[in-house]
């Protein structure tokens, strides 16, 4: 239940800041253009507060609600008769925000207001004030990522900890230890960067060269073939299996603590046990161990542990629990994360990036480029069939991921902020109706027309919008409800 709470709680957060990001852009550049905005209002539905005038007289305003001489002292400096003045709203529903400008095709406009009206602008001045909501997303991720940068962001490094037999990496002969640190010319200081690169590199269906790094600190190349298989790929989770890659270092699957009573100690398992194998099966990590249990509710296994010198084979009875939905196999064990050799790899695998102020900003800026080009790759990708739609989340799955990255600290929600604001940039710059896109492509219409576009063309270009949005938002539901279901969610 509290994780429930905090996903929503984050989601309303992420999605009124960053739509109200988007709408103060609008806002922004109409002002300063000499536009007439009539209202700016944070917050869709019925006003909660609303005053005119000075946007920044917003605590004045809250104020008097306390206290009548607050009250009487601003309702003094309004001027409700100045022809610039916007009402600002701060509204009932916190999911982002809008703005109205004067535009005669939403309603008469006096004589003396006309050269203020959105449509009787010069055209550039249009989309310059159209523009300015994508801008403003792309601004905020720059700014989201300076500031984490600064104070340093957290990550592990891209060290290969599985390369599973007769896989694309297998066959590309990349070992166990082996660090990635570029994809191409792209240098992969983290997970995240080798995600971002290979993926970016998938797309241009090209052959792939990795530079790797052994635990012996000797660099060399290695090539791949993903070419043909981005459909297959990008489907959720389908990357690292394709690639025959599990990473993270290998740490040893040794027993930590037994729950009393449980399926290990039953079996005769101890603290300080380090298990080997299983059925005849190579147990290389703790991660590998847990898999194999966790796909084997129920199930009786042979199991071979060290215990100090020795060799012991052990039958174990595997339990059972169900955990989202799925019946997983379960023992009772926690690994030992306290032994030397355990915090010797721990400490290979993290990393952190942490720059200057002006080196912050200048990889801000990288980021979010390098983002923003990776979006529209997958967009792109995704019209012509070669990503699998799949990857289309709702707002089921944005929540989960917005809870799931403010419980992990303020460097992890800022990073998602950044990414759902660069999403919001990219896909607002589609042509499509109903969108910042759409409507320049309207005013770039009109320019060539020489004349703005007939009322009938308007309609059906918001008939075909909202026909987009309901295919799009109807895959995005039914991938959300497919992880919820597959318990992948």
């Amino acid at each position: 239940m509290a994780q429930l709470v905090l996903s929503v709680v984050a989601f309303i957060v992420a999605i009124g800041i960053l739509v109200s990001v988007h709408e103060f852009g609008h806002f922004w550049v109409a002002r300063k253009l000499g536009f007439r905005v009539l209202r700016f209002s944070v917050g869709f539905g019925k006003p909660l507060v609303r005053w005119r005038g000075n946007p920044f007289r917003v605590l004045l305003h809250l104020l008097s609600y306390l206290s009548p001489r607050f009250a009487s002292s601003h309702a003094q400096k309004d001027d409700p008769e100045d022809s610039q003045v916007t009402e600002y709203w701060l509204s009932a529903i916190p999911l982002g925000g809008y703005v109205k400008l004067l535009d005669e095709r939403e309603g008469p406009v006096p004589e003396e207001q006309r050269h203020l009206a959105f449509n009787r602008r010069p055209i550039h001045h249009r989309i310059s004030v159209l523009m300015a909501g994508p801008g403003f997303n792309f601004l905020f991720a720059i700014l989201a990522y300076w500031v984490m940068f600064i104070s340093g962001v957290p990550g592990i490094k891209p060290i290969i900890g599985i390369v599973a037999e007769d896989s694309v990496a297998f066959h590309a002969g990349l070992k166990a230890n082996d660090e990635i640190i570029a994809v191409g010319q792209q240098a992969t200081q983290t997970l995240e960067d080798f995600v971002m690169a290979i993926l970016d590199a998938l797309l241009a269906d090209d052959l792939t060269f990795l530079t790797v790094v052994d635990d012996f600190g000797e660099k060399r190349q290695a090539e791949i073939d993903l070419r043909g298989r981005q459909a297959e790929l990008t489907e959720p989770g389908a990357l690292f299996e394709g690639l025959g890659i599990e990473f993270g270092p290998l740490f040893p699957a040794l027993i930590g603590e037994v729950t009393p009573g449980a399926a290990a100690e039953l079996a005769g398992i101890e603290a300080g046990d380090r298990v080997v194998s299983a059925d005849g099966h190579t147990i290389q990590s703790w991660a590998q161990w847990v898999r194999y249990v966790r796909e084997r509710p129920d199930e009786m296994s042979m199991v071979t542990v060290i215990r100090g010198r020795n060799e012991l084979n052990m039958e174990l009875q595997i339990g059972s629990i169900e955990e989202e939905g799925k019946i997983i196999g379960r023992i009772g064990a926690a690994p030992d994360l306290n032994s030397e050799a355990v915090q010797l790899l721990m400490e290979r695998v993290r990393t952190e990036q942490r720059y200057g102020v002006l080196m912050s900003l200048g990889r801000g800026v990288e980021k979010t480029w390098d983002m923003a080009v990776l979006t529209l790759k997958m967009l792109g990708g995704m019209l012509v069939g070669d990503v699998s739609v799949r990857n289309l989340s709702g707002p089921i799955s944005i929540a989960a991921y917005a809870g799931d990255s403010a419980g992990a600290g303020v460097s992890y929600f800022l990073g998602f902020l950044a990414i759902v604001s660069i999403s919001l940039g990219v896909l607002n710059l589609l042509p499509i109706p109903l969108l910042d896109g759409g409507q320049i492509v309207y005013q770039l219409l009109e320019w060539i027309k020489g004349s703005p576009l007939s009322e009938r063309t308007m309609i059906f270009g918001q008939q075909l919008g909202i026909l987009f949005f309901i295919v799009l938002m109807s895959f995005a539901f039914y991938n959300d409800i497919t992880r919820l279901l597959s318990g992948n969610g």
